[in-house]
């Protein structure tokens, strides 16, 4: 059998083949992973919404989305899940917040009784430095320091700081008050949530 020639022709065939192969296995993969990674996405969001309000047997029986503009004008995104128990009895709201933080994007899901006290909260991304900004987990539960958890944000949620009452995690005032921007913003989405008379349920935005 002749051997191939070693010529910028022969290469760039061999070099397209590699190619051809290589994306041909990749769309497989991400085939046969694209639907358990979605699965797992939201398991982990429903085990977080029943985390952030306070746990129980309850439903996701509406989800709403708001648009607002932060401080800047900016227009921002909020995801409202209202839930209810199995008496259909309304829980409140579980609202997904993003701001700006120190390091970056910060995401949260927060849990609102019908008055607006915040049941709970978790992080869903962040770019906080380890260590520090990355306490904002922790530092704002019950019992912590920073403990926000039964506040109702009807009155701004601000950092001691600058003259609110809530501590700010030590040597991380930025991401502090990201953090409470955060929740304020989901607050106010919540209480801008449409109502529907007919029902008491929320409308979902088409």
């Amino acid at each position: 059998m002749e051997k191939l020639k070693s010529t910028i022709t022969n290469m760039a065939l061999v070099l397209t083949g590699v190619a051809v192969v290589t994306g041909s296995i990749l769309a497989a993969v991400n085939h046969v992973t694209e639907e358990p990674i979605a699965a797992q996405k939201e398991k982990a969001l429903a085990d977080g919404i029943k985390a952030v309000m306070g746990g129980g047997d309850l439903t996701v029986a509406k989800t709403d989305t708001v648009r607002q503009n932060d401080a800047k004008g900016k227009e921002m995104t909020y995801i409202i899940y209202q839930t209810q128990d199995a008496q259909k009895k309304d829980l409140g709201a579980a609202v997904e917040s993003t701001t700006m933080g120190f390091g970056g994007d910060l995401k949260i899901l927060v849990g609102f009784d019908p008055e607006g006290k915040i049941l709970g909260y978790t992080l869903l991304e962040h770019a906080e430095t380890p260590g520090l900004g990355a306490k904002a987990d922790k530092w704002f539960q019950a019992g912590e320091k920073g403990n926000i958890i039964g506040k109702n944000p009807k009155e701004e949620l601000v950092v001691s700081k600058d003259g609110g009452q809530v501590d700010a995690i030590t040597a991380s005032t930025i991401t502090s008050r990201a953090f409470l921007l955060a929740v304020n913003n989901a607050y106010k989405a919540y209480k801008a949530t449409p109502i529907d008379g007919a029902t008491g349920a929320t409308k979902q935005e088409k």
